[in-house]
């Protein structure tokens, strides 16, 4: 599970609880930046079930007693579901704020992403795609793989819809995000929810289809987007039992919308931190409504914590989604094991942070001690800021010798894919050579031959069957 809150809420004099339930995948489950995109199985990354569940209890009179503290008259239910963009891709650290785009046109690619979405129909019923990506930029590549594929398919039972998120608000015009739902508005009233009245044996209503959400995590414009689904679906919902009039709105209601906001807030919150590191961004809106200057310098911090966290944290962080997830099987023998504590990279690579970090402090002490003679220290500061300078360059040439990877699967195919697609750069792989090819790290390749060979002593990959 990935989130749960539960609120009692109260309108009109009517007892609600409030609850939202997110139930992420065991499949594809990983960090933001190690697990993208859809795999061999049809299984794609960061893939979660987000039900928002209304229990009401029966009206009562004035001074009259409820017939039992566990009695809802009626039950009321709304899924979504959210999951990585289902093509082969991924952004490869290379210590650069923004990663290495890549998108793998393999020939599986069509086939997974229907078994995909064929899948999720037989699940949930009509499947509604609402793509969040960029149309320009670095996204852009990604969005039209997607849309071609989609297109290519032709599934009777998916409809695709995209929404230009950062255009439709851009100048903090969050409120534009009611564009998407005037869109979807028709097909959501199609679909229905799910309604189960206590004085009836079989639901009085079903859900027959689902709007899946993504952008390019899945994580803060989507989050804001169920967000706002969710709050049409349960206006309707009120107005439909009678508690609302016509024409009512949920923030009408500051007590009952607060608490709706923030617990929305805190499920996108919740699912951020496991899989990107750090809090959902653009949370202020969710949580009041509004965007702010001051929810805007918090995205910033939370940014940089990201970048921080998912380049030189993620690696022992993956290891253990695949231990617990069962992607990586451990068998008996610690002695295989050596590999995974120890740095198997070159001895300059491992000496060039230390030499940076010495310069830094020479830098400093030489600022900071007492001064014998100015022309001395002209040379002194050139010798260590070149020095500083020097290391600082050869760290961002060879940028991925220095980012933490997973060590159980590490993604070694996806680092150096060189099939046919589209990639938007090919940084921190060291100094190319006459052909323009990078070379390969030695030692990250011989991690990955090492698996292999210890596959009998130390485990192996396998496929998750329950």
């Amino acid at each position: 599970m990935a989130a749960f809150d539960m609120r009692p809420v109260f309108i009109h004099g009517r007892h609600m609880q409030l609850c939202l339930i997110s139930r992420r995948s065991r499949f594809r489950s990983g960090t933001r930046y190690f697990r993208r995109g859809i795999d061999h199985e049809g299984h794609v990354a960061n893939f979660n079930e987000t039900e928002q569940l209304l229990l009401v209890e029966g009206p009562t009179t004035p001074g009259a007693q409820r017939i039992s503290t566990n009695f809802f008259a009626t039950k009321l239910s709304f899924v979504q579901i959210r999951g990585s963009i289902p093509v082969f891709w991924a952004e490869v650290n290379t210590l650069r704020y923004k990663p290495d785009l890549q998108i793998m046109d393999l020939q599986d690619t069509a086939n997974m992403m229907k078994k995909h979405l064929q899948e999720q129909a037989l699940i949930y019923g009509n499947q509604y795609l609402v793509s969040l990506v960029n149309h320009k930029g670095y996204e852009q590549p990604l969005k039209e793989a997607y849309e071609r594929h989609v297109t290519e398919l032709n599934l009777a039972n998916v409809r695709y819809q995209y929404f230009d998120f950062h255009n439709e608000c851009k100048n903090m015009r969050w409120d534009r995000i009611s564009v998407l739902t005037d869109i979807l508005k028709d097909d959501l009233e199609k679909e229905g929810y799910f309604q189960l009245d206590a004085t009836q044996p079989k639901p009085l209503k079903l859900q027959h289809g689902v709007v899946r959400t993504n952008c390019m995590d899945n994580l803060d414009r989507t989050n804001v987007v169920q967000g706002a689904l969710a709050k049409f679906t349960i206006n309707k919902q009120l107005v439909d039992l009678g508690i609302l009039p016509l024409g009512a709105k949920v923030d009408d209601y500051e007590a009952f919308s607060k608490d709706l906001r923030e617990m929305w807030a805190d499920h996108g919150d919740a699912i951020a931190t496991a899989y990107g590191g750090s809090g959902a961004l653009k949370s202020d809106f969710t949580r009041t409504n509004k965007r702010t200057k001051k929810g805007a310098l918090e995205d910033g911090a939370k940014s940089v914590l990201r970048y921080l966290k998912n380049n030189y944290f993620d690696g022992a962080r993956q290891d253990a989604f695949d231990l617990v997830t069962g992607a990586w099987i451990p068998r008996k023998n610690p002695a295989a094991a050596m590999f995974l504590v120890t740095d198997a990279r070159p001895l300059i690579t491992r000496s060039v942070p230390l030499i940076a970090s010495f310069s830094l402090f020479m830098i400093c002490a030489g600022l900071t001690l007492p001064r014998s003679s100015d022309y001395s220290l002209f040379y002194y500061f050139m010798l260590w800021f070149s020095l500083l300078a020097a290391a600082l360059v050869f760290i961002l040439i060879h940028g991925i010798d220095y980012v933490s990877w997973p060590r159980l699967i590490p993604p070694t195919d996806v680092i150096y894919y060189s099939g046919p697609g589209y990639r938007s750069g090919n940084h921190g792989k060291g100094l190319k050579d006459n052909f323009g090819v990078a070379k390969r790290s030695k030692w990250l390749g011989t991690t990955r031959t090492r698996v292999g060979a210890d596959q009998i002593e130390l485990g192996e990959m396998k496929k998750r069957v329950d």
